[in-house]
């Protein structure tokens, strides 16, 4: 039942078909392993489905959803923000328990599986005073108003020793040491989680930050700042604020740990004001203010059936034939004793939650609300919905009514150059919506809000469109959360959509333009490595060419001369914008599924996109071609093509990827996503996240005012954390 990736990462599929049935088999383990591929699908899963159950994970299906005990906490509660007056404060990451919502699931007498007792689960969060949550309490500070944050490592117990991984495989470590990751950079081997201690480094997502403070992957400390990444500087951390308001975030960003770290609980909200978005009553776009302003972390998970939570990394947990023995990818036993822990390409969890809680609620009054939301998932894209459930008791989408339009005012950066009103939004991983959701009208009704994303890599099918092996069995992650509108309110709602006009977009000259690309190659084991890379030869800040080390590990493998194609995370720079440069960087996706990009330091205007013309030779299956190679398949010269490239790893050892040939595209014609409609994808607003769709050139513009070093890269944390992100450099000493 296994469908193998085609060359050249798969480019051309509309849909992502290359995982379709293997999606499904992330229920499978070594149980299932034998069952025919001649069973219809739907048997099979459930076959499959039983035999997770049987392993000891939560069923999704039993849990409890939209009850009064799940009501969705605000991180916008004055009670939940940060006390920042004395522009400074202390905030570690430290272990906490917290009730979810969850009920451990049993096994019911007659087969099958029951709801138990309320369970707890174990999380890191962030916080202060000993007091530690997941989501971590909310920053808000003023715009221009600088805060110093001295962020600490607290992971021990009371006896000062390292804390183990609150995230497991049933009580295994999931922690791959193979990875590119923080202790495994020279002179850092010695290191290990369990004498060291697990290694963090904040990075405040979307801050217009001084390099030393942006909490780069490399700048790493364990517990007591015992261990420091080769590139720490201080303790101490200065957020100037210099920038619009907006819903900025902040999240753990240690290199190669960054998916789990994140998925134990370290991510919260760092809001922004300024004089014209102050979040109080009287502000002067007549914004919805606290109470009926609130902020939601959407995150998708797993659990043990005990509360506990899970992440696959064995040979018998979801996903494992997937990505490793699916893929043809070779573990040797001396570096992963019984074929793990492994890294996995992607992660797509059973279980919804928002700020912390499955399934929750929220009860509302029938007005204009502002919500915020943030995708926080790890391979995740939602694309939600708002619907009429067909009772106030309803817990399924069964007879609900058609979508409700909303208004979008904002996204990452700031509010929009105007509202934009929607019934669907495209919401990439770590992007953030800024909504307004006019309630009036609904008392006495409750309104689902709907993801009708799939369970699986995104490319540009959703809802309708999806099919069956694009979800979940028995799938409860078609639906987020639940609002209950309640009486009338007292608060007048001036709410005036005319007003949002705040974004121009970047008006700057372009001072260059930079073709980058997304590639999807292997590594040393065979498993599939997402990669970024160039589209053009490489230059620096002075228009220099940029050549590979003349080191034995790259001469080796033909690496010489200028750099170009993908590119693992420790080879030179190629992204060197000069001091205060405007350049437009030209994305071409060479993969099957979108990628959400993030630049650090800038926010950026999405000014276009482009389909990649393909060079006749080429076709849907494999864009790659052997201009040398006699008896291989010749380009005709009329488009783009790639051609196979090895790729240095961190280790010496040698993966594979591709370069791009001859990027064509035509820039006078471009691509709609929204094929002229209003929605799904909102983007006239300040962003640092963009989808960037497969077969396609997305053109960005930044500026690039602080000099340093940063970083880009995609996303999905688990693309990131296995070699999906380069250093980008602003201005000379890269």
């Amino acid at each position: 039942m296994s469908k193998k990736r085609t060359r050249g990462g798969r480019q051309g599929k509309r849909r992502p078909s290359f995982l379709s049935v293997d999606r499904r088999d992330f229920l499978k383990i070594t149980g299932a392993a034998g069952v025919s591929a001649s069973l219809p699908l739907t048997t099979w899963l459930k076959r499959a489905r039983a035999d997770v159950l049987a392993a000891g994970l939560s069923d999704p299906a039993i849990q409890p959803k939209f009850s009064n005990d799940q009501l969705v906490p605000n991180a916008l509660n004055p009670g939940f923000i940060y006390d920042t007056r004395k522009n400074k404060i202390k905030v570690a990451v430290g272990a906490s328990v917290q009730m979810t919502g969850l009920v451990e699931t049993l096994h019911a007498p007659g087969g099958g599986t029951m709801a138990g007792a309320p369970v707890s689960t174990t999380v890191w969060g962030y916080g202060d005073n000993g007091f530690y949550t997941w989501p971590g309490r909310s920053f808000e500070v003023q715009s221009g108003v600088p805060l110093e944050v001295k962020w600490e490592n607290r992971l021990i117990d009371e006896l000062g020793d390292p804390l183990p991984m609150p995230v497991t495989s049933f009580g295994r470590s999931v922690i791959d040491t193979s990875l590119h990751w923080a202790y495994s950079l020279h002179g850092y081997e010695e290191f290990t989680t369990a004498a060291n201690g697990v290694p963090i480094v904040p990075h405040v997502h979307g801050g217009h930050t001084d390099d030393i403070f942006d909490g780069n992957p490399e700048y790493f400390f364990s517990p007591g700042w015992e261990v420091r990444g080769p590139k720490w500087v201080e303790k101490k951390y200065i957020y100037d604020n210099s920038q619009p308001a907006g819903t900025v975030w902040y999240h753990d960003h240690a290199l190669g740990i960054t998916r789990l770290n994140v998925y134990a609980g370290m991510a919260g909200f760092f809001i922004i004001r300024d004089e014209i978005d102050t979040g109080q009553p009287n502000n002067p776009l007549g914004l919805p203010a606290y109470p009926y302003e609130a902020a939601f972390a959407i995150q998708d998970r797993m659990f043990h059936a005990d509360g506990g939570l899970f992440y696959p990394a064995f040979p018998d947990d979801p996903f494992y034939e997937d990505f490793i023995t699916g893929e043809g990818a070779e573990l040797p036993d001396t570096q992963f004793p019984g074929g793990g822990p492994t890294g996995l390409a992607e992660f797509f969890g059973d279980h919804m939650l928002v700020n912390g809680i499955i399934w929750p609620k929220m009860d509302v009054e029938p007005r204009n609300y502002r919500l915020r939301f943030l995708n926080g998932c790890d391979s995740r894209f939602l694309v939600v919905r708002f619907r009429e459930a067909a009772s106030t008791s309803a817990t399924t989408l069964d007879g609900a009514g058609a979508p409700i339009p909303f208004k979008v005012i904002g996204s990452d950066q700031g509010l929009a150059s105007s509202a934009t009103t929607v019934t669907s939004l495209v919401m990439e991983t770590g992007s953030r919506y800024d909504l307004i959701f006019d309630f009036s009208g609904l008392q006495g009704k409750r309104i689902i809000m709907e993801n009708i994303g799939g369970d699986s890599p995104f490319g540009f099918t959703f809802g309708d469109d999806l099919e069956p092996e694009d979800v979940f069995d028995n799938r409860q992650t078609d639906r987020v959360m639940a609002f209950d509108v309640g009486g009338g309110s007292s608060i007048m709602d001036a709410f005036n959509p005319a007003l949002i006009n705040q974004y121009a977009g970047n008006p700057n000259m372009v001072d260059r333009v930079r073709k980058v690309a997304l590639f999807e190659g292997t590594d040393e084991y065979g498993r599939l490595q997402p990669l970024l890379g160039t589209a053009e030869p490489a230059t620096d800040y002075m228009g220099n060419p940029i050549d590979w080390p003349n080191a034995s590990d790259y001469v080796d493998a033909g690496l010489v001369g200028q750099m170009e194609g993908a590119i693992a995370w420790h080879s030179p720079t190629t992204e060197n914008p000069s001091l205060g440069a405007t350049e437009e960087w030209h994305i071409a996706n060479v993969t099957g599924d979108a990628h959400p990009v993030h630049l650090h330091l800038v926010h950026f205007e999405i000014v276009s996109r482009h389909a990649i013309v393909w060079d006749t030779a080429t076709n849907e299956e494999d864009r790659v071609l052997d201009p040398v190679g006699a008896a291989a398949p010749q380009p005709n010269g009329d488009g783009t093509y790639l051609v196979d490239q090895p790729v240095v790893q961190h280790n010496g050892l040698i993966g594979s990827g591709f370069r791009v040939v001859n990027l064509t595209y035509d820039l006078n014609t471009t691509v709609d996503p929204n094929d002229g409609a209003p929605g799904p994808y909102v983007e006239n607003a300040p962003k640092d996240m963009v989808s960037a769709l497969p077969g396609q050139v997305t053109v960005i513009r930044a500026t690039f005012d602080k000099p340093g070093r940063y970083v880009w890269h995609c996303h999905i944390l688990s693309h990131e954390d296995h070699e999906m992100m380069r250093v980008m450099h602003v201005g000379p000493g890269a």
